[in-house]
Formats: structure tokens, sequence, C-alpha cells
């Protein structure tokens, strides 16, 4: 049998899949996974080569690790064999990095360290340097004198500027500072494959190798947020005990970043709707931002049985990190104790700061919760987790569209979570909202529920009726690849305006309709096959709509549901050459008219 030329996505992941666990981790593997139409090629940024791989990739998956840390030369990640990096470093000569790095750079720093922001000059400038660094050695170039020297006089020259606002740096911040940039731009120092569409994890670093992909292939961009990036840097700023400089720098040096992500994004898909306000906030345009929420599988996470336990039970699905505020749960479990003795709590995650999970048990301990507030550590079988607890507990004080309560609510558990993010979005009125680091508030709630079997009763099963109907699995696969295939074939999901001069495009319009209408309600009533004929005469009424893109995706998804894999595939075939012809007809020449340079021009 034949193997079909899939889909191909650039997924860019930053500090999560498949090195660390969580939310973004989950929603990855479950993409990856579970989205058979689409072969992806992962982009992973880490903090150092070191880290241990948590998730095994399918055989599919092909990883890129980028490390931004831990490593003597900053071509250690790559595959480039030894001759060419030597061939590199050779002719990187002083005079070369004069003549071609020094006039990219300058436009590199002064971008971050302004604060009015360009960021479509950026993504030109960004492109241009890694043109530039697939043919010169980046450590020769970035620790050469004459970088450093640029690099010093730029800076200094900023502060007695007024419009950068920068304070003074000594010699360890100017230092510091050139070493971030030098760092956190590895990441240009690494090829991008092509692909039909990149994806983006976050409007972090790890979008750089997309926005290279559009201006370098013409690759349509996905960038999906699951928390509000520099809202979460700056609230970890803010712990940092940096210099006035530093500080400055760095938050610039983010929001540049975050534009630059914003900017070339072909679509925005936080996983809530509370994201927008801070995208738009942000200036992302609203006609770009489509939510996909998170959504998980109905049939692992089941239905939990009714069990009369000994001891009431609250679990929380969390790591022990700050932002999850375990500490103000601890302070909820002794007044839950209070009025129910024999309660027990139990914490299901792994350690992230382990300076906070000392904190957390020296309050257990001076409140004299050993035997009530557990920690249980990381556990593989989520659903034993959630069945294990009468209500399900989640103290964090940011969040964007957590796993967890919707994870709860599908297994039909009560859900007490504080009211941040996205989670008043997935509880809708099936749980109670808590304000953060109220622990009073939150005993409250927890106690309510403890003392009613009825009340818990309800409120899980109306949870997991809302999470039947809005945050499954099968949602979240089709929205994704709907958007995967809207970008690669260029199509604009919206029917055009139908004017009364438009006949003929209406007529097309209106029958399309009336085909795909009947094929969508005999899809949901199982008749496949003939699902199959409806969208079969949408097309033929003409192929080259947008919308017939979809009904090709929806026959691919209906053969597979007939156990068809072959016509599956050949189906999917066609996508793919209708997909390339597009491609084609649609070349963008991105050129010397965004700074290509010529070798020969140097002297």
């Amino acid at each position: 049998m034949r193997r079909t030329e899939k889909l191909k996505v650039l997924l860019s992941t930053e500090g999560t899949y498949p090195f660390h666990e969580g939310g973004v981790s989950t929603w990855c593997k479950i993409l990856i996974e579970k989205l058979d139409m689409v072969d992806y090629l992962l982009y992973s940024v880490v903090t150092n080569p070191f880290i241990i791989q948590k998730f095994q990739l399918p055989e599919s998956t092909s990883l890129i690790k980028v490390p931004l840390w831990g490593t003597e030369e900053p071509s250690e990640h790559l595959i480039t064999p030894f001759s060419h990096i030597y061939l590199q470093k050779k002719q990187t000569t002083t005079q070369l990095i004069e003549a071609l790095f020094i006039p990219l750079f300058k436009e590199l720093i002064q971008e971050i360290i302004s604060p009015k922001k360009n960021p479509e000059k950026f993504g030109i400038t960004i492109v241009q340097l890694y043109r530039y660094f697939q043919e010169y050695e980046y450590k020769e170039t970035f620790k050469s004198e004459i970088t450093w020297n640029t690099y010093k006089k730029l800076i200094l020259e900023s502060v007695e500027d007024p419009e950068y606002k920068l304070t003074q740096p000594d010699i360890y911040a100017l230092i510091q500072s050139l070493g971030w940039v030098y760092r956190f731009l590895n990441i240009i120092n690494t090829p991008v494959p092509k692909s039909n569409v990149s994806h983006s994890s976050a409007s972090a670093f790890c979008g750089i190798p997309c926005v290279i992909a559009k201006l370098e292939h013409k690759t349509p961009f996905l960038l999906t947020e699951h928390g509000v990036y520099l809202r979460e840097q700056y609230l970890s700023l803010s712990k940092r005990n940096l210099s006035s400089f530093l500080n400055i720098f760095l938050i610039r040096f983010i929001h540049s970043i975050n534009t630059l992500n914003y900017h070339y994004a072909d679509q925005v898909s936080p996983v809530c709707h509370y994201n927008t306000r801070w995208e738009t906030k942000l200036g992302v345009d609203r006609e770009i931002i489509e939510v996909i929420h998170n959504g998980v599988d109905k049939d692992i996470f089941r239905e939990a049985e009714k069990i009369e336990r000994l001891n009431p039970t609250v679990v929380s699905v969390a790591r022990i990190d700050p932002i999850k505020d375990i500490v103000s749960l601890i302070k909820s479990a002794a007044i839950v104790k209070k009025s129910i003795p024999n309660v027990k709590f139990i914490v299901y995650g792994s350690i992230s700061v382990q300076e906070y999970y000392e904190e957390c048990l020296a309050l257990q301990k001076k409140l004299n919760l050993e035997e009530t507030f557990i920690f249980a550590g990381h556990i593989t079988n989520m659903v034993a987790a959630y069945h294990a607890g009468d209500v399900i507990a989640l103290s964090s004080i940011s969040e964007a569209f957590p796993y967890s309560v919707v994870e709860a609510m599908m297994t039909g558990k009560p859900v007490v979570a504080t009211d941040v993010g996205g989670i008043r979005e997935a509880l809708g009125n099936t749980g109670y909202l808590v304000t953060p680091r109220d622990s009073e508030e939150f005993a409250n709630a927890i106690t309510t529920l403890l003392n009613d079997s009825n009340l818990r009763e309800t409120m899980g099963r109306d949870a997991r009726e809302r999470a039947l109907k809005y945050f499954t699995l099968e949602k979240v696969l089709d929205q994704h690849l709907k958007t995967y295939i809207k970008l690669a074939t260029h199509a604009n999901e919206k029917m055009p305006d139908v004017t009364e001069d438009e006949s003929n495009n209406a007529l097309v319009v209106n029958l399309q309709k009336l085909y795909s209408e009947k094929a969508y309600a005999l899809l949901s009533n199982g008749f496949y096959q003939e699902a199959i004929e409806q969208f079969r005469l949408a097309i033929d009424v003409d192929s080259s709509t947008p919308a017939a893109f979809r009904y090709i995706t929806e026959i691919v998804k209906a053969y597979h549901h007939l156990g068809d894999s072959e016509k599956a595939q050949n189906e999917m075939e066609k996508l793919q050459q209708s997909i390339r012809s597009i491609h084609d007809e649609n070349k963008i020449i991105v050129g010397s008219e965004v700074g290509g340079y010529r070798r020969d021009n140097i002297k």
C-alpha cells in the first residue's frame, strides 16, 4: 500500500514538549499522536542539551532540539558536518563581520532597546541574520571585538538619549545583556525546514523559526497562545533581582519577540476568549483571532463511579510552582479540617520549583497537616487521580484554559477553582469560582461540596455534559486540521460576500451550502458513504472555492471511519497536489528587497 504524502507542519515549542510535562505538552501530545493526517516536524527550544526527554515521539515525527544554554559551541546541536563549520569559521573575517553583520546587528539592538516596536522591520532583520548565519560562523561573529565595541557604543549612546529611557549599566550588565542576545538568538543559527504550515505554541522565542519560515519559504504561520506570554514574563521578572538596566533590557527584548509573533502570524488562536483581551490590546487584528479551546478524550476520561470514602478527599492536579499557589490550598485545608477532621487533600504533580516546595512543606508542618495534606508527586494515570477525589481543586493565581479543569469535568467531578484566565469559560455554572489567594472562600466552597453528596453529584453530572458539548478531543483535532488546510491552501474560511450583480457566484455558494449541509447531517448520523457523495457534489459545483478544500478533508475523515485507508490516502494526495499547485501560483519573492546580500560585494 502506498504511503500518502501528508500535510507537513512545523510545530515549535519552548520549554515544554517533549521534555517537560504540563498543559502545553498535553496539547502537543494530542496533536502529534492523534492528528494522523499530519506529519509534524517538532522544533523544540530548551534551556540546555542535557534535559531528559519525557515523551516518546511517533516514528513519523522528527525532532530538532535547540538548546540556548549549556553548550560551548553554538553549533553543537546541528547536524552540520565539521568541515562545513570549519570553513564557516575560516571565512568569518573581521572585514566580513564589519561589512555584513554589524549593520544588521545595529538594527537588531536598536529594536530590542527601543520602547517603540517595529515588528515589520525586526522580522526583516531576523531573516537577514538567518541568511548570514547559514554561511558564516555564529560564535566567531558574536564574540568578535568589533561586535563588542559596537554593542558597548550603541548602549552607552542610547543611555544618553532620553527617547530610550535606559539607566546607566555597569560592565557586568553590558556583558550579561549581550550574553542574552547571543544565547536566545542561537535559534537563528538553526536551519528551518520547509513545511506546509508553521505552528508556534507561544508568542515567544519559539515563534522565531515560524517568522523565518514565512519570510524565507512563504510558509503560513499559526500562533497558539495558551497563556499570555508577555504578561507571564512581567510576573516572572518582578520576582527577579535584576538591575534596572537588565530588567528594562530583558522586558523590551521579550516585548520585541512578542510583537514579532503577533505581526507575522496569519492566525492567532488563543485557547480561551479571556486571552483575546490581551492580544487585541497588544495590537493583534481581531479578524485573525480564532479561539480553539482545549479538549480531552471522553473515552479516556470516563465518568467516575460513585464511591463512599472513609475520608472525604480533595484532589488537585498541579505542579508545585508559585503560580499554582499551593500555599493558599494548604491554608484552605487547615480551615476545612476544623469542620471535617478526617478530610484528605492530595496534590498530584511534579516539583517545578524546589524552593517553593520546601516553603509548602514548612507550612504543612506548621499547620500540623502532615497526615491531611499529601504531596503524591507525578502520576501517569491521570484518570485515577481525578477518580480518587470527591472534589477537584485548582488554586492558581494565573491560568489560560487548564486541562486539569476540563479533565475533571469530563470525569464528572465537581470543581472548585480560582476565577482566573479562561477557567470561567470552562466551568460555566457547573462549579465554584473563588477569588485567587482567598483561602477562606476556597475552604467554604470545598466544605459545602463535601457536606452535600447530592450537590456534588448534580454539579459533576452538569460538568460532564458541558465538557461533552464543548471540550472534546474530536473538536480540537477537527479545528486544527481545518486551520492547517485553510492556511496551507491560503483559503479564507469565510464565504465571499454576494451582491445582486454576482448571480453566478451566489449560485455556487448556495449550491455548495445545500450539498454540504446534507453531507454534515448524514455524517452526524453515521451515514459516511452517503455523506461522501454529497461532499463530492459540493466540490463538483466549483472545486476552486475555499470550501472545496474543507470538503476534501471531510471525505478523508469519512473514509477513515469506514476503514478504507487506501481511499483516504488517495484523497489526501489530491489535497496535497492542490496545495502544491496553489503555492506554485502564489509564489512571493523575498530577496534583495528584504535585505538579501551578496558576498561578492565585499572587497
